[in-house]
């Protein structure tokens, strides 16, 4: 029986000539003419006041932390449950990560509990669109203002979703996403900053020009270009840009038949929900169908299913250990609430097979399994 892995890399449409035609021009290394297409789609689509691309969205991250001015001693809240590269990124500048409970309906950070966790030495609060399932961005920003904080989204799983008519990673004051292969819309590695706050856009441009003002340079700015400011080399080569801009032409396309795997993942396991074997995922009718998970009763329920399934053929995954219980959470950062949901949730949570070319009977497949583990 043919496997059925976790994720899997598609090319939809105009992928391999597009590199092809990126190689003609003569141009491979950062900012060419694709790279300039992502970032009008990018202003266009989402609304933001600039969009630059990244070679991840750690990159993006680690731009967005030097853009928020981070100093040794400073706090950043953040929920636990999130990758790495949330922490890492200001934890390289010196910064502390407070780390807060999420909500058990959406795994999102529970913005009820931010507000507790404020010091003296907050800077910036760090919500997390898990699934990307939108955080509930107005208390949020309420919460920044009042408190004078800067916002960095995490949206490396939230492209095209929205949050009461606005995408996601366009309402902070930074927006961070990800284009790596097991998101929707891929480059193999990728990311994007998103600029929202105008203040910040050239010292962006800098930064991401290993602190350079190369980029005012190329525009006719200054006559010529020298070292300004700190930075790195953020840019991803032309042959990503312009395989990400052939994704970025169907990204509609892709997302709608995402949602469509979704739904059809909870319309064949609600029995299960309604008979108490297990939580489905919480699928906002604002996301884009990034992943779909299915919460059990315990750790030991989770791996006998993992070993079910695998025995099928099938490949479902779990998710991440909590940062605040990680050896380097543990040194770098601390807690600033309960985990009471972050532990609860963390060690039941598996994540089901989902990319681009699953068809009507992968689903099924899965899900019969996963049945027949219930009822054998």
């Amino acid at each position: 029986m043919k496997p059925i892995p976790f994720n899997k890399p598609f090319i939809i449409g105009r992928e391999l000539s597009l590199i092809a035609d990126a190689v003609a021009q003569g141009h491979l290394s950062g900012d060419g003419a694709y790279t300039k297409l992502c970032h009008r789609w990018f202003e266009e689509k989402l609304g933001c006041h600039k969009a630059l691309l990244t070679h991840s969205c750690t990159g993006a991250l680690e731009m967005a932390a030097i853009l928020c001015d981070i100093q040794p001693g400073d706090e950043v809240i953040l929920p636990s449950y999130t990758f790495v590269s949330t922490a890492n990124a200001f934890v390289l500048r010196g910064a502390v990560p407070v780390f807060v409970d999420i909500r058990p309906d959406t795994l999102n950070i529970d913005e009820q509990l931010i507000e507790a966790a404020i010091t003296p030495r907050t800077r910036v609060i760090v919500p997390v669109h898990y699934a990307g399932v939108p955080c509930e961005m107005d208390r949020i920003m309420e919460i920044a203002e009042k408190h004078r904080l800067l916002v960095v989204e995490d949206a490396a799983q939230a492209l095209l979703s929205t949050y009461k008519g606005r995408a996601l990673g366009s309402i902070g004051h930074f927006g961070c996403l990800s284009f790596h292969e097991t998101k929707n819309i891929i480059s193999g590695e990728g990311g994007a900053l998103l600029v929202n706050d105008a203040r910040f856009a050239g010292r962006a441009e800098v930064i991401r020009e290993k602190g350079t003002n190369r980029s005012q340079f190329f525009r006719g700015e200054v006559d010529k270009y020298t070292w300004v400011d700190i930075g790195s080399s953020y840019l991803p080569s032309e042959l990503v840009s312009a395989f990400l801009y052939a994704q970025l032409e169907r990204a509609d396309e892709i997302i709608a038949k995402r949602r469509s795997i979704c739904t059809a993942y909870a319309m064949q396991l609600a029995p299960l929900q309604q008979s108490g074997k297990l939580r489905l995922a919480n699928f906002d009718k604002d996301s884009n169908g990034h992943l779909f998970y299915v919460l059990l009763d315990s750790l030991d329920t989770r791996s006998r299913l993992i070993a079910h399934l695998k025995s099928q053929g099938i490949h479902p995954v779990f998710h991440y250990v909590p940062l605040h219980s990680s050896p380097a959470g543990r040194r770098y950062g601390r807690e600033g609430s309960s985990m009471q949901a972050t532990d609860a949730l963390s060690d039941r949570l598996l994540r089901l097979p989902l990319f681009y070319e699953m068809n009507t009977g992968d689903i099924a497949r899965i899900t019969a399994a996963i049945r027949e583990f219930f009822i054998s």
